[in-house]
């Protein structure tokens, strides 16, 4: 069960979840708000999807080392080691996937009319029933796309994972680091195998995702 296609699938599942989360989150506390720094905040952001792999990593690896002040205090507090385990390779899928689904969500929640929350909010809805009845569904075309395109991109995430969470069989090995190890060793069927199955599900869920926007645009334009 601990095949590379498995563990692929695990991390990054586990990784989109977190993403679609935090990015629908954040997007919506900052989207619509102004205030000093904003864009300071929104290229921190989005940093991850600029820098080199390996940079992203070694940021992690500082950060989630053993000696790194959150990965000390959670291998001290909760006895998680972060840093060589499959949990390295969730983290290093999230913070490269998460710039991708921030942009999604954020633009989602700028592109309807913010005058139908005003309306509820003077019928005496609250906010949070506002966000789960009326932002949310009209955000959805977007949030959706940005989920499907961060699942794409934690799936073949390579370096950060390398960088911190290394190659273990059965613990690590994701498909983007199984072709890679496999070329190494010369083993080039096995990393044909590997590529052939990675480009079917970037392209499936490319695919999908298109097929599924076509579909509501022309279903809004009937």
């Amino acid at each position: 069960m601990n095949s590379p296609l498995f563990l692929s699938i695990k991390i990054a599942t586990i990784a989109t979840l977190i993403v679609f989360i935090l990015g629908a989150f954040f997007a919506r506390v900052i989207a619509r708000k102004k205030f000093p720094g904003k864009s300071f905040v929104e290229s921190v952001i989005l940093l991850p999807l600029v820098l080199p792999p390996t940079v992203v990593g070694f940021g992690l690896l500082y950060l989630f080392g053993k000696n790194g002040p959150l990965g000390s205090f959670l291998l001290q507090s909760f006895g998680i080691q972060v840093v060589f385990s499959w949990i390295g390779a969730v983290v290093a899928a999230v913070v490269v996937s998460f710039p991708l689904m921030y942009q999604s969500a954020s633009a989602a929640f700028q592109n309807y009319d913010q005058n139908v929350e005003n309306a509820a909010l003077t019928m005496g809805a609250s906010k949070w029933k506002i966000f789960f009845t009326i932002s949310f569904p009209l955000a959805w075309p977007g949030l959706l796309a940005g989920l499907v395109l961060s699942f794409a991109r934690a799936l073949g995430e390579f370096g950060a994972t390398l960088m911190i969470a290394g190659y273990i069989p059965g613990e690590t090995n994701t498909i983007p680091l199984a072709i890679y190890f496999a070329v190494e060793a010369g083993h080039m069927e096995q990393a044909r195998f590997w590529v052939l199955i990675i480009v079917s599900l970037g392209f499936s869920s490319v695919l999908w995702l298109n097929w599924w926007s076509k579909r509501n645009i022309l279903k809004f334009n009937q």
